[in-house]
């Protein structure tokens, strides 16, 4: 009997073996060059210690000359990395219908929150997409800039009351406090007051989603590569305390607002009358006002911090972005929207930081249908996942001289005509390019010309060199608080 059984085990072992070096064979199988995965974890073993930006730049960097497209694996599973520029182009434009979705996790079911535009896919996306839309029109985004402006005076008279003659602050809380505060308004139509009251409920839900997420970055990965799996278990993203916080805090918005018949210039305002008109539910409103939460808060303030830590330490540039914002205000009566869209060196400046570090550092795209990528026989299975490094293409040398230096002049637009558009994808591009795309921007050119009109930045003892990126999100932060010496002009 136990010799059965050993002979049982030792075939069910050489079975799992032979099935694992059947898997691990199928870009061997497909003539597809790759990087020789290790059991388990395929290619990303070290992905709960090393940020996925950083993981992806070592990957290209090791496989960028060994043509258009590279094989990966997560533990079993096969994925395709694509590097060349043109085939990058073609996936998210001219062949767009093969790759429309994200294939990012969201279970609408158990959690209808997640059934945001960055999330949902085919028709239903597609539908809100174009519903979506007419909302960041630049006619839209001049209605919203006075709010915008008030949450920038706010900002300014907080730095004033925290800097005195000069200080070292944490820059990213400061920014972090004004981009919540933008969003709480513009989307939700609350003060949120966080320069008084850093401890609102509000951004520690927003700070919680980013900085303490539910689940760790393999279970997130292993969430976006079976995602149908994951539906079956019925997993959630968000904590259940955060999501209870924002559904309800959209469903009293839009009680109030309708019960006392309040009209307002911001995002809400704007839901409340496509709900209105039935082309949202109540749970697909709090899901879009969540996603618009979630992308102001972190991306813009993101954005607007690692920009004052370049400048802080070129004050070359920091000169020239500050009389450029001087001269647009001079010009235009203020911080006016006119004067926020005649900034062209403050926009080189956010373009460079974009750059340095995309928010998402890698996208990914699902196939819809078998897809032959062109001049080629080999064929992408549908659902396969196919990644594109943003953040390493964006620090190859051989699109971005010297890369790792931040040069606001290579945005010049003289400079960005000689460049491939593909060089750049901090946005995305094609018919999933970031839909607020517009309103970050804004946002950002808001926050920064407030420091830059009224204070010089510089490095402090607590600066960090060099920076080094967190682990537990799936966006680009600091893996620690970013301090700067910040004093009055």
């Amino acid at each position: 009997m136990s010799l059965v059984l050993v002979v049982l085990l030792v075939t069910v072992l050489l079975l799992c073996i032979g099935y694992v070096k059947h898997k691990y064979s199928y870009w061997a199988r497909q003539n597809v060059p790759f990087i020789e995965p290790q059991f388990p974890y395929g290619n990303f073993k070290d992905g709960n210690k090393t940020s996925i930006a950083d993981l992806s730049i070592q990957q290209y960097n090791a496989m960028k000359d060994c043509g258009s497209f590279f094989g990966l694996y997560f533990f079993l599973q096969p994925l395709l990395m694509i590097t060349d520029l043109d085939l990058i182009k073609t996936i998210f434009i001219k062949d767009f219908n093969y790759f429309p979705d994200r294939g990012i996790y969201h279970n609408e079911r158990d959690e209808p929150l997640s059934g945001h535009l960055f999330s949902i896919e085919g028709n239903k996306w597609r539908s809100l997409r174009t519903r979506l839309t007419p909302t960041f029109t630049s006619g839209k985004m001049k209605m919203m800039f006075p709010t915008l402006k008030a949450v920038g005076d706010n900002f300014a008279e907080y730095l004033t009351n925290m800097v005195g003659s000069g200080a070292e602050i944490e820059v990213k809380d400061g920014v972090a406090r004004f981009t919540t505060d933008v969003i709480g308004s513009c989307a939700f139509g609350i003060e949120c007051n966080t320069f008084l009251e850093p401890k609102s409920q509000f951004r520690e839900f927003g700070i919680q989603v980013f900085d303490d997420p539910l689940h760790s970055g393999m279970v997130r990965m292993f969430l976006r590569l079976f995602p149908e799996l994951g539906r079956k278990l019925r997993i959630k993203v968000f904590r259940e305390e955060a999501a209870k916080f924002f559904h309800k805090l959209v469903a009293d918005t839009i009680a109030y607002r309708e019960t006392n018949s309040v009209e307002r210039n911001d995002f809400m305002s704007l839901l409340i009358a496509m709900k209105n008109k039935g082309d949202l539910t109540l749970d697909e409103t709090a899901a879009q006002s969540f996603i618009f939460f979630l992308a102001g808060f972190e991306t813009s303030s993101s954005n607007q911090t690692y920009c004052l830590y370049e400048l802080a330490f070129k004050p070359e540039y920091q000169e020239k972005a500050r009389a450029c914002v001087l001269k647009a205000m001079e010009k235009h009566g203020g911080l006016t929207y006119e004067a926020v869209n005649d900034m062209q060196y403050l926009d080189q400046c956010i373009n460079e930081t974009l750059r340095l570090y995309p928010s998402v550092p890698v996208l990914e795209r699902k196939t819809f249908q078998n897809y032959r990528i062109p001049n080629t026989d080999v064929i992408i299975p549908k659902g396969m996942k196919v990644q594109i490094p943003v953040f390493a293409i964006q620090r190859d040398e051989q699109y971005y001289p010297n890369p790792t230096v931040f040069n606001p002049d290579r945005f010049h637009p003289d400079e960005m005509a000689k460049r491939h558009m593909c060089t750049f994808l901090s946005f995305g591009e094609g018919p999933r390019i970031c839909i607020g795309l517009r309103f970050g921007m804004l946002q950002s050119r808001v926050g920064l010309a407030t420091v830059l009109s009224k204070y010089r930045i510089s490095p402090c003892s607590r600066t960090a060199i060099p920076l080094e990126f967190s682990v537990r999100s799936g966006v680009l932060q600091p893996k620690e608080g970013l301090w700067l010496k910040v004093e009055p002009l």
